[in-house]
């Protein structure tokens, strides 16, 4: 295999006496849409903590590009974008400042941090809101705003956590085909959290974390042979059974 965009190695962390995550491994290939499946509780924002060093983590290591996230974290977060499940974005701050606070927090130079935003809401198709307050834009558009501002600094890897709840059925289908297309034409890797079987396709690379522990990791392809299923739903429910997980579909509280 290729070097990886991220390797993550017998990573455990608590919360106090709770678990929330147990001896976690896996790999984002550079360039692919790799899909984080788990339902509420699993463990992927904690994971996501963990990536993006909100949390320390204590065991196990966590890779991006090569680059160890505690011993090295200014080169690991600098190929690293993020949008968490959460929304980060400052209500009273112009789509333009956003854009431009964002870019001098990575020491992008004043006119290119102009010339990258331009781009990245071009191609988002936000160029004409660039003026307006954040908190006139609908919830569609404040998402797109986020990955835009998440790639300022042009990372290879990109992290997504949940990045289409509360979004109507056209605004999610749209951001998944724009993120589909970092993928495909610009060769991002992503990782992509979520609790939604239909946001996840065949040919996209598959890790199942549930109660903080990975169940299996590879194509989609491989997981349905692995468990002797027709399709995603009867494997991720084969994978968990006798959990008393809640239904696939509920909407996560991480």
């Amino acid at each position: 295999m290729a070097q990886p965009a991220l390797r993550i190695d017998d990573v455990s962390h608590a919360f106090g006496a709770r678990t929330a995550l147990d001896r976690v491994s896996l790999t984002v290939p550079a360039g692919s849409f790799t899909a984080l499946l788990g339902l509420n509780g699993a463990g992927k924002t904690t994971l996501f903590s963990l990536v993006t060093r909100l949390h320390d983590s204590t065991s196990g290591t966590i890779q991006i590009f090569d680059f160890d996230v505690r011993r090295e974290a200014p080169a690991a977060l600098s190929r690293l974008g993020i949008v968490f499940q959460a929304r980060t974005l400052d209500l009273d701050l112009s789509v333009r400042q956003s854009l431009l606070y964002h870019a001098a927090l990575h020491g992008i130079g004043r006119r290119l941090a102009h010339e990258r935003a331009a781009q990245v809401l071009k191609q988002f198709a936000l160029a004409d809101r660039i003026d307006d307050k954040v908190r006139n834009l609908s919830g569609g558009q404040m998402r797109r705003l986020e990955i835009a501002r998440a790639l300022l600094h042009d990372p290879a890897l990109l992290l997504l956590d949940e990045p289409t709840v509360g979004l109507d059925v056209e605004a999610r289908q749209g951001l998944i085909r724009e993120v589909r297309r970092l993928v495909a034409e610009e060769g991002r890797g992503i990782l992509w959290a979520t609790h939604l079987l239909d946001e996840i396709e065949m040919s996209d690379r598959l890790v199942v974390l549930h109660k903080g522990r990975v169940l299996t990791q590879g194509s989609v392809q491989d997981v349905l042979a692995q468990t002797g299923t027709p399709d995603l739903q009867t494997a991720f429910l084969n994978l968990v059974n006798a959990s008393g997980a809640t239904a696939v579909g509920q909407e996560p509280a991480e």
